[in-house]
């Protein structure tokens, strides 16, 4: 009986042996295949300084004075790339061009009237 024993117990111990090599060689696989691509993380901080809007004219459309043509203005400082304008709260955004200063915003593409134009919201970056 003792025979028995020490050879249930041999087998027993084989195979959880090779249980656990066969687990450990099928976890290697799945790690080895994830790959992770470099990145990059910074923080950093800056003042943010405001412009100044002024001279603001909206500009009707000769046919129709229902609807906005463009909405021109003065900026300052004048050195903004990217300008941007809103006429109402939820409203459409409008590119614009900045030349020294002196902002013109097209809002014909969609149409601004001049009764949804509640508000002048204006965005600016260098």
């Amino acid at each position: 009986m003792r025979h028995s024993r020490t050879r249930f117990g041999r087998r027993a111990f084989v195979a959880a042996c090779s249980l656990v090599a066969v687990l450990s060689v099928a976890g290697y696989a799945f790690t080895a295949s994830n790959t992770v691509p470099n990145a990059t993380l910074g923080q950093g901080s800056n003042t943010i300084s405001g412009y100044t809007i002024s001279s603001v004219a909206y500009n009707l459309n000769a046919t129709n004075p229902a609807n906005l043509d463009t909405v021109t203005f003065t900026i300052s400082p004048a050195t903004a790339t990217t300008v941007k304008v809103q006429l109402a709260a939820a409203g459409s955004w409008y590119s614009c061009t900045n030349t020294s200063g002196s902002v013109s915003c097209a809002t014909t593409s969609p149409l601004a009237t001049a009764a949804t134009a509640t508000s002048l919201n204006v965005v600016a970056s260098q």
